[in-house]
């Protein structure tokens, strides 16, 4: 396992982190308790020390199978997790004003949460779940942040951008006041290349590259003949005829990258994330033993070629699935 400094924190992260809404028994179908345990210890024995929580993810369960698997690591394992929006709206609408979505007390409640769920003295990193950057200027999250780290609740703070809207997060880079952002970027959604990483890298400002499989799209497991579970959020993000055209594109980069085995894609995938240097680290999904086994592979292998990067880039996707 590779590590990376998570920005001006200062904090030495292992690249593939661990993304943990998957295993909070919600909306992704199928994850076990006994299930999650097994792949959040291997994952820590394995050099993972990130993990990426939110007090959302099954209303805080997530949060304690990260606590019980922390507590039992033995050695320095770095948690962060998330502040809900107070109206449940994801992501944040234009029109939401901050005293429905982040008002102070609500910032600091659900700090007090999370830290009783993850049984802990002190959070490495709290992010606000939304952003919108017509609150760039208020006062609401600024003052929670600053009496949180006075407190010794919080280290560090970021923001989750919005689903695919990389440029909305420059503003509050550029108060000085967080210290990462979390945004997708993936093969096909490379749209934080062109404004947000020059911010992140300028102001020394950490990245968290969330969904790097696209929910599930980019590990070549995914055709037009993929079941998933009833209630599995999948259902809707792969609806209609997202699956056969998911498969198209996928076969399509194999045979520009001159692979024949679909399950090589997942690998492509993560190292194509490790290869932006402005990246801190990547926190795809691990529900399995095997997922984990994958996914920290991955971390050996190293950044990708120059050829295979650029023929990644030339399969960029512009569309929002989550609509």
């Amino acid at each position: 396992m590779n590590y990376r400094k998570l920005g001006r924190t200062g904090l030495e992260v292992s690249e593939i982190g661990y993304g943990a809404w998957g295993i909070s028994g919600k909306q992704w179908i199928g994850a076990t308790d006994d299930g999650s345990m097994a792949a959040l210890r291997l994952a820590i024995a394995s050099g993972v020390n990130f993990i990426d929580t939110a007090l959302a993810y099954g209303d805080g369960k997530s949060e304690e199978l990260v606590g019980q698997a922390v507590a039992e690591a033995g050695h320095r394992v770095y948690v962060a997790t998330k502040v809900p929006p107070k109206n449940r709206i994801w992501p944040a609408r234009p029109e939401s004003g901050i005293d429905e979505v982040f008002p102070y007390q609500y910032i600091i409640d659900c700090t007090e949460t999370s830290l009783r769920n993850l049984k802990a003295e002190t959070i490495d990193l709290q992010q606000l779940h939304v952003w919108n950057p017509a609150w760039t200027s208020r006062d609401e999250w600024r003052r929670a942040f600053e009496d949180l780290k006075k407190s010794g609740k919080v280290q560090h703070f970021g923001v989750s951008i919005n689903d695919h809207q990389p440029e909305t997060g420059v503003g509050i880079i550029e108060t000085g006041l967080i210290d990462t952002v979390q945004v997708i970027y993936n093969v096909f959604d490379q749209a934080p290349e062109k404004v947000l990483f020059p911010a992140c890298v300028k102001h020394d400002i950490g990245v968290l590259a969330r969904v790097p499989f696209d929910e599930g799209s980019l590990t070549g497991k995914i055709n037009a003949a993929t079941v998933f579970p009833e209630g599995d959020f999948r259902n809707h993000y792969f609806r209609g005829d997202r699956k056969q055209q998911v498969e198209e594109r996928i076969t399509a980069i194999l045979k520009d990258l001159g692979l024949s085995d679909p399950s090589d894609m997942a690998s492509v995938a993560l190292r194509f994330c490790l290869s932006n240097p402005a990246v801190s680290t990547t926190i795809p999904g691990m529900r399995s033993i095997s997922s984990v086994q994958s996914n920290v592979r991955s971390s050996d292998l190293g950044a990708l070629g120059q050829e295979d990067l650029d023929i990644l880039r030339r399969h960029a996707w512009d569309r929002n699935f989550y609509a």
